[in-house]
C-alpha cells in the first residue's frame, strides 16, 4: 500500500493513503477497527467497497451497537462516584490510614517477679503502642481474686503501663489483678507472661486531678500514585459530514461509539495499568508521561480461591471482609464471569435463612444480593476481568474506600484542522484512582501468587496441617474446621500464618502493613 505524506501545517500531520484499506477485527472478529485513521468518506470507502450503492455500509445496522452503556465500566463508574480530591501534581501521596492497631504480642518470656513492676518485651514496632497509663489486657493468662491469693481461671490478667524502661525502650508493666505475697499489701506482683501472648489494648486509667495524658498520633502510610493522562481524538471531514449516506450514519454516532471505545479502555488501565513515568522528546522539549497503578494491584489482602465454592465459604468471605480492622458501609463483588458462575451454583438448600434477592444498587445497577448475618454483598459481572483474562478471579470492594484523584477535570475540545477542511474533536483527563483502606480482598481464581506488599489468604478445611504444596511461607489459612494439626488451639474461623524460617504457626490477628513495590 503506497502512502505520501503532505507538507505540515502547523504542526498538523495530515496522512492520505491510495489502495484499499482492510479494518482489523475487534473482540466479536467482525472486522470493524480502523484504528488510527480519520472518520472520512475516503477512508471509509476504501474499507467498505466505495461509495456506490449497497457497499458504503451495511444495509441493516444494529443501532444499539453505538449505545453508551455504562455497565461495561463498572470500576469506572465506581470511580466517577467516588470521593474526588483536586491534585496540582500527577504524582500524588496515597494515604493509607487504618482503624487504630487493637493488640500487641510479646516477644519472649516474662519471668515472674515478686517485685511491684517489671518490663514487657514487645517487637521494635509495638513498643511505642501501649501508652504511660495505658491498660492491656493480657489474654491466656490468669488473674487473682482482690486479695491477691486465689487464681481465677477465665478471668484474665490486666496490667497497666507507668512508664518505659530506657535501656529496651519497652513498657514497664504493673499488674492490677495480679498475685499477692500477703493479702494486706497494697500492690500486686507480675505472674508469669509466656511469649507470644497477645495483650488487648484498653481505655487509660488517670489518677484524681490528672488532665495530661500522651496524644495519640496517627501516622498513615504513603502510596505514590501515579496520574494518567489519557485522551481521545476524532478527525471528521466537512465532506463526510455533508455526504449523503444509505443511513443517518451521523457524526454524533461516532462520537458515541469512539467515546465508548475511549472508556472502555481506560477501564482496562483502571484494573490492570503497571505504575512508571518516563522522559519523551516533544517539539517543544523533553516531557514526562505518567502510568498509572491498576488497582488490581493495590489491594493488600488477597484470597487465593479456585474452583467451586461452598456456602462456608462464601460466608468466610463475608466475614473477612466485614470483620476487619477497616470495616466499610457496603460490599459490592465485581465478578469474572467463571467466578460469577461458581458463587451462582452454591448450593443455599441447606440454609433457608440466607436471602437472595435481585435489586438496584445506589449506582443504578441491577444486582444480586446476597444476604449474611455479617452484611450484605452485591455482586455485578465486570466485563473488563474477562477481557483481562481473570475471568476466575474479582473484586470485593467497600464502595465508600474510594479515592478519585484529579489532576486536570475531563474535558472535551473542538478544533479546525488547519489547512485541512476537517474538524478534530476530543477528550481529556488526567486522573486516578485509589483505594482507600485495607478492607478490600482480591479474590484470585487463577492461581497467581500473592503480589509483593499484600498478605495471601487461602481457606484450609482439613484437621492435617498443610503440607508439601499447600504449605507457603507467609500465607495466612482461614481454617473451615478445627485444625490440631496447625495447634491444639487452631479453632474453626479463626486464621493462621505460617512462617517458614522458624518452621512455626502463629495465629494471624488481622494486622496489615502496606508496603510500596
Amino acid at each position: 500500500m503506497a502512502e505520501t505524506v503532505n507538507t505540515p501545517i502547523a504542526g498538523e500531520n495530515v496522512q492520505t493513503v491510495s489502495g484499499t484499506q482492510t479494518p482489523t477485527t475487534g473482540t466479536a472478529g467482525a472486522q470493524t477497527q480502523m484504528p488510527g485513521r480519520s472518520t472520512t468518506v475516503s477512508e471509509s470507502a476504501r474499507a467498505t467497497g466505495g461509495i456506490d450503492a449497497g457497499n458504503f455500509i451495511a444495509t441493516a445496522v444494529d443501532k444499539d451497537l453505538f449505545e453508551f452503556h455504562k455497565d461495561d465500566t463498572p470500576l469506572m463508574q465506581l470511580m466517577l462516584r467516588a470521593k474526588t480530591v483536586n491534585v496540582d501534581s500527577p504524582e500524588v501521596q496515597h494515604y493509607m490510614i487504618d482503624e487504630p492497631r487493637s493488640e500487641v504480642v510479646t516477644s519472649a518470656k516474662l519471668e515472674a517477679t515478686t517485685a511491684r513492676s517489671a518490663v514487657l518485651p514487645l517487637e521494635v514496632e509495638d513498643q511505642s503502642i501501649p501508652a504511660e497509663y495505658g491498660t492491656l489486657l493480657v489474654k491466656g493468662v490468669d488473674g487473682y481474686t482482690e486479695d491477691g491469693q486465689t487464681r481465677t481461671p477465665g478471668k484474665d490478667l490486666m496490667i497497666a503501663v507507668t512508664g518505659t524502661d530506657p535501656v529496651t525502650n519497652n513498657p514497664v508493666i504493673i499488674a492490677v489483678n495480679g498475685p499477692k505475697t500477703n493479702r494486706t499489701d497494697e500492690y500486686c506482683t507480675v505472674p508469669e507472661i509466656p511469649a507470644g501472648t497477645t495483650c488487648i489494648i484498653l481505655s487509660n486509667a488517670l489518677y484524681e486531678t490528672q488532665k495530661e495524658v500522651d496524644p495519640d498520633t496517627i501516622v498513615p502510610k504513603p502510596i505514590l500514585l501515579y496520574l494518567q493522562k489519557r485522551g481521545m481524538n476524532q478527525i471528521v471531514s466537512d465532506y463526510f459530514d455533508a455526504q449523503k449516506k444509505q443511513i443517518p450514519f451521523s457524526k454524533a454516532l461516532i462520537a458515541e461509539q469512539a467515546i465508548t471505545n475511549f472508556k472502555v479502555k481506560g477501564n482496562r488501565t483502571l484494573w490492570s495499568g503497571r505504575k512508571g513515568k518516563v522522559t519523551t522528546k516533544t517539539k517543544i522539549g523533553p516531557q514526562t508521561i505518567y502510568y498509572t497503578e491498576g488497582v488490581r494491584w493495590q489491594f493488600k489482602r488477597l484470597l487465593q480461591k479456585t474452583g467451586k465454592w461452598t456456602y462456608e465459604q462464601f460466608i468466610a468471605l463475608a466475614k473477612m471482609f466485614y470483620t476487619g480492622e477497616d470495616v466499610p458501609k457496603t460490599a459490592l463483588l465485581l465478578a469474572g464471569k467463571n467466578l460469577l458462575e461458581n458463587i451462582q451454583c452454591i448450593d443455599f438448600s441447606k440454609h433457608p435463612e440466607v436471602t437472595i434477592t435481585v435489586t438496584t444498587n445506589s449506582l443504578g445497577w441491577e444486582v444480586t444480593r446476597i444476604h449474611t448475618v455479617f452484611g450484605d454483598i452485591d455482586i455485578k459481572r465486570e466485563p473488563t476481568l474477562d477481557y483481562l483474562k481473570w475471568s476466575n478471579s474479582g473484586a470485593l470492594i467497600g464502595e465508600d474506600r474510594l479515592v478519585h484523584y484529579v489532576y486536570r477535570n475531563e474535558h472535551s475540545f473542538d478544533d479546525d484542522v488547519e489547512g485541512e477542511e476537517a474538524k478534530r474533536s476530543g477528550v481529556l483527563v488526567w486522573d486516578g484512582l485509589g483505594l482507600k483502606g485495607t478492607c478490600h480482598i482480591w479474590i484470585d481464581g487463577e492461581g497467581t501468587p500473592a503480589t509483593l506488599g499484600a498478605t495471601g489468604f487461602t481457606m484450609w478445611d482439613s484437621e492435617a496441617a498443610p503440607t508439601g504444596d499447600d504449605l507457603i511461607d507467609g500465607q495466612v489459612y482461614y481454617l473451615l474446621c478445627d485444625c490440631p494439626g496447625i495447634s491444639k488451639n487452631a479453632m474453626s474461623g479463626q486464621m493462621w500464618k505460617y512462617t517458614k524460617a522458624t518452621t512455626s504457626w502463629d495465629e494471624f490477628n488481622g494486622d496489615l502493613f502496606a508496603q510500596e513495590e
